[in-house]
């Protein structure tokens, strides 16, 4: 044993306690972070123009403070470059997490002094908890890969930015720093096709325990070592046994990364965003995510039914239900108000309170009033891949076509197969009878002949891929809408049919 796998278990077993002690008393935890948020921006430009001073709850809160998106607070972020204090935190940001916005063009969000250790500690938690739950620590000792953007910063006026993952490469505490790969010079290269035959170079050979990434681009690393060295991963890395994955639902894309690695190893699912680190997976014998409920963020949760109402319901954590999909508002040190993030969680335990992420609030296809939404999809295509099991996908992508040369309109289901159905009439109809029993609405467009069942389009196994290329957002943390309510995204990835 180690000594980064020796100490982290009675560290492990500390930051458990302390994590009991605020999980099994949610609702002070929340209160306590929201006085906190508004004794700390109370002298703020945003408190300010939003009478903090006055607000005594979260029932005048409410009142003072609207749900709001990027746009919303572009003015503030605009005069935080342009130099000025105190503008939505106290002090100024300590970086830019540069996103790109679909509609609003580059986004600047704000990561604070105060906001940092939510990033760092609930990633470092993540790993405790497993650590704690399983006493298997074994994989700290050996090489860690971590797949993210460059840690190269720039400045937006006099506050260094870049990619979140990037920023928090700064950040990795210094008793991981000395196995962490790829290295700092590879992780700076921009092209992801460079940067990943790089990153092969560097990694395989070495006796590699840890990798966390976005899973569709750690399944093209392990594609390329595959073609490389004609070996499974497991052959490769013999002692991988941890992989750590966020950002995207790892269902469709379990079967193929387990076979690649040539058997199932344990897993850590996180909820990180630029906007703050929400959830991690807490335990391996239970579904969901742990809600980060005393890290810096104060939660609201808005009915998704209400999202686009004038004034919809805001909901404190503990007027939550289970089963019920709800949009996710955060007020967060990082200086965030009413801050819509885009998408919608589910709970599954209040218990402590635990979390699937269900999708994005402005991802679904409703072009005939069915409202399908990412999780439906998500879950029509895990049923149809254990019933078909010798299908393999690469990704898939959900459309509307309203207007067909020819018969009834119908979803078209864009789908990159590692290997396809021995029949895809019948995988089809797999597909879309589970979707029918997901969601009524959708079974009422068959049934009433308004739709024909679902199509799929076959594309080339690296057609995704190709179509992010096309965008600038190959690799990193970016990922591909799963669904859609109109044929942009479609139309472009069609180039790549088979």
């Amino acid at each position: 044993m180690g000594f980064r796998s020796f100490l982290s278990k009675p560290f492990a077993t500390y930051v458990v306690k302390k994590q009991k002690e605020w999980a099994n008393n949610p609702s002070l935890a929340q209160e306590n972070v929201f006085n906190s948020l508004i004794q700390g921006a109370n002298h703020t430009a945003f408190g300010k123009d939003h009478n903090f001073g006055d607000i005594k709850n979260y029932e005048d809160f409410k009142k003072h403070v609207p749900i709001c998106d990027y746009e919303d607070l572009r003015p503030y972020i605009n005069r935080i470059i342009e130099g000025e204090n105190d503008v939505l935190w106290k002090g100024k940001p300590e970086y830019f997490a540069k996103t790109s916005g679909t509609t609003s063009g580059a986004k600047y969000i704000p990561l604070t002094k105060d906001s940092i250790p939510n990033h760092i500690n609930s990633a470092r938690n993540a790993m405790l908890n497993y650590i704690h739950e399983t006493g298997n620590a074994d994989f700290l000792d050996r090489k860690l890969i971590f797949l993210s953007g460059s840690p190269v910063l720039g400045k937006s006026g006099d506050i260094l930015s870049g990619r979140l993952s990037g920023i928090v490469n700064h950040h990795v505490p210094g008793y991981l720093r000395t196995n962490q790969m790829p290295s700092y010079n590879t992780n700076c290269i921009e092209d992801w096709e460079i940067k990943l035959e790089h990153i092969i170079d560097e990694t395989i050979a070495q006796d590699m325990s840890l990798i966390s990434g976005i899973p569709p681009w750690v399944q093209m690393y392990f594609d390329r070592i595959i073609e490389r060295t004609g070996k499974s991963i497991s052959e490769v890395f013999p002692n991988f046994d941890m992989f750590i994955y966020g950002g995207v639902n790892f269902e469709p894309y379990r079967k193929k990364l387990f076979d690649s690695i040539g058997k199932t190893i344990p897993s850590i699912e996180t909820y990180p965003a630029s906007e703050g680190f929400f959830a991690f997976q807490d335990t391996q014998t239970e579904e969901g995510l742990l809600m980060q409920l005393d890290s810096g963020i104060f939660f609201e949760f808005i009915p998704t039914d209400e999202y686009f109402n004038d004034n919809p319901t805001r909901l404190r954590i503990d007027e939550v239900e289970i089963g019920k999909n709800y949009a996710l508002i955060i007020n967060s040190n990082a200086g965030l108000w009413g801050y819509s993030i885009g998408d919608t969680v589910k709970f599954v335990s209040k218990d402590p309170y635990r979390v699937i992420v269900s999708g994005r609030i402005k991802h679904f296809i409703s072009a005939f009033g069915e409202h399908v939404i990412g999780e439906e999809v998500e879950k029509a295509m895990k049923h149809a891949l254990e019933v078909h099991s010798e299908v393999k996908i690469t990704e898939f992508s959900v459309a509307p076509q309203v207007n067909p040369t020819d018969g009834l309109p119908y979803h078209e289901w864009l789908i990159s197969f590692e290997n396809e159905p021995h029949n895809i009439e019948e995988f089809s109809l797999t597909l879309d009878h589970k979707l029918r029993e997901l969601n009524t609405y959708y079974d009422d467009l068959i049934t009433g002949s308004i739709c024909r069942t679902l199509v799929i389009t076959p594309l080339q196994r690296e057609a995704f891929q190709h179509y992010m290329k096309s965008i600038g957002k190959l690799g990193g943390q970016n990922k591909v809408p799963r669904l859609a309510n109109d044929r942009k995204i479609a139309d472009a990835i069609i180039e790549w049919k088979k």
